[in-house]
């Protein structure tokens, strides 16, 4: 409240009764609106940038025109998602690229198929046998990506499809002389059926016990190579498969030829993942998620059939890179089977992100080069990977491509907090907030009702508190008539009533919520006994929310 000058108000009603002297009370001075506004012209508060731009390109002129219906085969992706609007910051057409994820895969395209021109020939070996072990492991986790993220089956038997294409591949070509480039097709006939008499009982199962079912479908395969005779008990493993790579080349080709099979194996994968996840199978599987099933069968899809169909062809595809497997490393080896293989790869797919492509081939990248690159840490590698999956589970929830998305919401939440703050101290609206509001004349209403608030917590004193104690209806002065006139016409934070408990004996204030069939919200556990009381308890209120405001 401010200090108010003494001035006589004359009531002038009493003009009415000239045989009675006029009512005088004392009242505020008059205040202009000028004062208020100059105050607030002197005003100069910090600016902020008017606008929040995007953190992306934005190419002017109209989006409709590239690329709009270019989509890449089998998928319904466009090839380049270009959307088109007009800017109302900028005040022009500006088209935007939404999805840039096919530009970023054909740049790492491009860096996987020139890395082996910048390997130092010092560790040429090494790097190149990583290469090619990234390339198989980022197949197998690909189509093992299907299974997990897109049909949401919690599978641990990819590994166990992998290693029983790679045994039976290695076994037949053995028994019958078969030629190299028919043991990955025969790898796909051996994954279908392995697929199909595991997936049967994910009709049945689900979660948890899914997961210890093909748990122990991985170690009873490798329990039954370790002891079988016809599987290499004896030697470790089965060895004897035909390889693809010439046996004329050289060292350093064999290594260069090897690397480019595994590219062209992750591309295959990268094939088949695109081919389910961007089709109508995929999409029927994305659009009912855990726990939504029943609802997704109510509204007529089929969810178990999609789910079956995407676990037997990504069987199949994982039986193919199987057979691969057997060419490339000549045979296989109980480690297929061994728990140490599944947890690394659960590693790499945890810390790329499940159910993102590019978290699968990501993630083995960061993993396959810790394992096989830096191979002189010993068992300290096996701790490095720990130590970052603990992090990855702990401060990134969508892996280390959940980043982007989790930075944003941090970003807004922050941005979000920080306009609320600015908001409590100005009241008006904010530069950036101004952009984003369609009706610009809200723009000037917020700015005039604050200055009117702010003129009248000028008129709030004692005296006119006081002369509406006194005298709460009928003719006031003019400080308290604007008072009035504001609470009756501009918005409340809560709309308040008096409600009559006992005609002429008791009244109590109440707040209404403005919705239909919600009673009335008692604001203060106080009866009054007169009308006059209650209207002035009411007005109290209401010159406290001014003033708060």
């Amino acid at each position: 409240m401010t200090e108010a000058v003494e001035q006589v108000w004359i009531d002038p009603t009493d003009c009415h009764y000239p045989e009675y002297p006029a009512r005088e009370a004392p009242t505020n001075a008059h205040l202009s609106h000028q004062v208020t506004w100059n105050e607030t012209r002197a005003f100069k508060p910090r600016m902020h940038p008017v606008g929040r731009l995007r953190y992306y390109y934005k190419w002017p002129g109209h989006g409709g025109r590239l690329w709009w219906r270019k989509r890449y085969w089998p998928t319904r992706r466009r090839f380049l998602q270009i959307r088109g609007e007009y800017n109302p910051k900028t005040m022009r057409r500006e088209k935007t690229i939404v999805d840039k994820r096919p530009i970023w895969w054909t740049l790492a395209f491009i860096a996987l198929v020139l890395a082996p021109a910048i390997v130092p020939a010092a560790g040429w070996n090494t790097v190149m046998s990583a290469a090619a072990v990234f390339g198989i492991y980022s197949a197998i986790n690909l189509c093992w990506m299907l299974i997990i993220g897109t049909a949401g089956i919690f599978s641990l038997a990819s590994y166990a499809v992998v290693g029983a294409a790679a045994y039976g591949t290695t076994y037949l070509a053995i028994q019958f002389g078969l030629p190299f480039w028919l043991l990955p097709l025969l790898g796909a006939l051996i994954g279908f059926a392995f697929g199909l008499i595991i997936g049967l009982p994910a009709m049945r199962l689900d979660g948890f016990y899914y997961a210890l079912l093909t748990l122990g479908v991985v170690e009873l395969c490798r329990v039954y190579v370790v002891q079988s005779r016809e599987f290499g008990s004896a030697t470790g493993g089965l060895y004897g498969a035909p390889s693809y790579l010439p046996a004329s080349l050289g060292q350093m080709p064999r290594l260069l030829f090897s690397y480019y099979a595994a590219l062209a194996l992750m591309v295959f994968a990268l094939f088949v993942y695109r081919f389910i996840d961007g089709k109508r199978l995929g999409r029927v599987l994305r659009m009912a998620p855990e726990k939504r099933e029943a609802f997704a069968q109510a509204c007529g899809v089929d969810f178990i059939r999609a789910r079956i169909m995407v676990f037997l062809i990504s069987s199949t595809a994982l039986g193919f890179i199987g057979g691969f497997y057997a060419t490339h490393f000549g045979g296989a080896s109980p480690n297929l089977f061994s728990f140490d293989t599944v947890l690394l790869s659960l590693a790499m797919l945890v810390i790329g992100g499940i159910g993102r492509s590019e978290g699968a081939v990501a993630g083995t990248a960061i993993v396959v080069f810790i394992d096989r690159v830096l191979i002189d840490l010993g068992p300290l590698r096996y701790m490095l990977i720990g130590a970052i999956m603990l992090g990855v589970v702990l401060f990134l929830r969508e892996g280390l491509f959940g980043i982007k998305r989790q930075f944003r919401t941090w970003r807004d939440k922050k941005k979000s907090e920080r306009r609320a703050t600015r908001a409590e101290k100005g009241g008006e609206m904010l530069p950036e907030e101004a952009t984003e509001t369609e009706d610009k004349d809200q723009i000037f209403f917020r700015r005039f009702d604050k200055m009117q608030r702010d003129f009248l917590k000028r008129l709030v004193t004692d005296t006119v508190i006081e002369e509406h104690r006194t005298r709460p209806l009928g003719q006031h002065s003019e400080a308290l008539e604007r008072l009035l006139i504001y609470f009756r016409r501009q918005g409340q934070v809560d709309k308040y009533a008096i409600m009559v408990l006992e005609e002429f004996k008791a009244y109590r204030i109440v707040a209404l919520s403005g919705h239909r069939g919600t009673a009335p919200r008692v604001v203060e556990d106080r009866n009054y006994a007169t009308p006059d009381e209650a209207y002035h308890a009411l007005f109290l209120r209401r010159v406290q929310d001014l003033l708060e405001s």
